[in-house]
């Protein structure tokens, strides 16, 4: 294996490159209401690069083609989000200082007029000409000339999206809460804020949750990103105010920077706008993914170009999981003009294991390891699969139980301080089996056995340290299904 160096040389030029880096990343991370729809079908407004910086576009043929309105370094206004009234060219802007500006032309450069300050950049229009909600604190009905403040009875924890539905005019939030490590929680009120209830309680977590209305009164989607334990961004959508979800998508691209994501004007439209900026704006490029059908699939177009292709460190691997020893093949699916340089880490120990474009590893213990590829020594362009590679002990696998409809294998609830109800079904035709429990390295460290005469058993784990655990049948193909133990 081959240690990674460190360069102690001081230099300017590498400066002031990391330092535009994590400013770019700062952008994505941050300016997450980047697109907004308008009041007719197939337009769209969404905040991307231009060709020295950032500015607003204006679509009205699904983000085929955009027209620049108004350029940051034209106005000096630095908008953070925006969002598209129902009056036809009306378009709210909020800036990094919580600054509400209003154009009454399209974004136009020129036609902006400040409006109030202390506004918040979850904005969302509401089911009228001239409403706009600033969060879930409050909300105008004269396009934000006054606001009327929400009591929010009932709210909790650190609020990270919220949304209008137009058609209803109900509202969502989504929280997280202080001590809770994997679970979201969706709030609904039917009042303009002003009281909350928990309307669902998801077992993940998200930094940056992107929320939308859809087309019908009660359609939502959400984006999710939760990497150290599930790779890709996965795309939830509820047809009933959020009570159920089915999971639409996963872009299993790494690092894939979709800014943000609006449902449309028609019904299972879904809009994301996906940018990359890169080599001190050299490279610039904005995608609109555009979808007729809930977000299965896209139609991709490209309205700005600036540069080169973007590069894009991407990576997939078979298998990815089972017995030691492991033998995994690696390809490469990155992209960038003239690749020659591959740097991959497959156990997340800081060492390089190989610079082949296509390398294969086998992994001697049991475990989860995350995966590194990076293009440049630098690693300015780089991919992590975190928890990507499982890698188990032998285990007695009986080769004519293959997994049916019919098993399940859940618990509730999760995190747990002490025990946990596990549930479980088995087929008809089998009449005993065992739960494995195994910690973060991957080593078994509990057995549990059960039988067809019962659908749950009750599991204690107060000998165990907080932390992530995770646990399977002894049956060929069974899920994995992660616990997490808080103290």
């Amino acid at each position: 294996m081959l240690k990674k160096s460190l360069n102690t040389e001081f230099s300017w030029e590498k400066a002031l490159l990391l330092l535009l880096v994590c400013l770019c990343i700062t952008t994505i991370a941050f300016g997450d209401w980047a697109i907004t729809r308008g009041p007719d079908i197939g337009e769209i407004y969404f905040i991307g690069p231009t060709v020295t910086g950032e500015g607003i576009y204006h679509s009205t043929d699904f983000g085929e083609t955009a027209t620049c309105m108004d350029s940051t370094l034209n106005t000096n206004i630095n908008f953070m989000s925006i969002v598209a009234d129902l009056t036809p060219g009306v378009l709210y802007g909020c800036t990094w200082l919580d600054n509400l500006y209003i154009s009454y032309n399209y974004g136009q450069y020129g036609s902006w007029i400040y409006r109030s300050a202390v506004v918040s950049y979850h904005m969302s229009s509401g089911t009228n000409e001239g409403y706009l909600f600033s969060s879930i604190r409050k909300h105008s009905e004269n396009y934000g000339s006054t606001f009327i403040l929400h009591s929010c009875q009932g709210f909790f924890g650190n609020l990270l999206v919220s949304e209008i539905d137009t058609q209803s005019n109900i509202g969502y939030a989504i929280l997280n809460k202080t001590g809770v490590l994997d679970s979201l929680y969706l709030m609904i009120s039917y009042d303009n804020f002003n009281n909350l209830e928990v309307q669902h309680v998801f077992n993940f977590n998200s930094i940056t949750p992107r929320l939308s209305q859809g087309h019908d009164s009660g359609e939502i989607f959400l984006l999710i990103n939760d990497p150290v334990y599930d790779n890709g961004q996965k795309l939830f959508y509820s047809d009933d105010y959020g009570n159920t979800w089915e999971q639409k998508n996963t872009f299993n691209c790494p690092n894939l920077p979709i800014r943000s994501i609006v449902g449309g004007r028609q019904p299972g439209e879904l809009y994301m706008v996906v940018e990359y900026i890169q080599l001190m704006h050299e490279i610039a490029h904005i995608y609109i993914y555009h979808s007729l059908d809930y977000g299965e699939t896209f139609t991709v177009y490209h309205p700005f170009s600036h540069g080169t292709d973007p590069y894009v460190a991407n990576f997939e691997a078979s298998p990815i999981n089972g017995t030691a020893p492991l033998t995994v093949q690696f390809t490469d699916l990155s992209t960038g003009e003239n690749l020659n340089y591959w740097e991959w880490d497959f156990d997340n120990d800081g060492e390089i294991d190989s610079y082949e474009q296509n390398p294969e590893y086998t992994y001697q213990n049991t475990g989860y390891y995350s995966v590194e590829l990076s293009l440049t020594p630098d690693q300015l362009y780089t991919a992590i699969r975190y928890n990507y590679i499982h890698v188990t002990d032998t285990v007695a696998v009986d080769e004519e139980v293959t997994f049916k409809p019919e098993i399940e294998l859940k618990n509730y609830p999760n995190p747990i301080t002490a025990k946990a109800e596990i549930y479980y079904s088995l087929p008809k035709n089998m009449r005993e089996a065992v739960i494995e429990i195994y910690n973060i390295k991957g080593e078994q460290i509990e057995e549990i056995f059960i039988n067809n005469n019962q659908s749950s058993i009750e599991w204690n784990a107060e000998g165990l340290a907080s932390g992530i655990y995770f646990y399977r049948l002894n049956l060929k193909d069974s899920p994995i299904r992660k616990l997490i133990i808080l103290r």
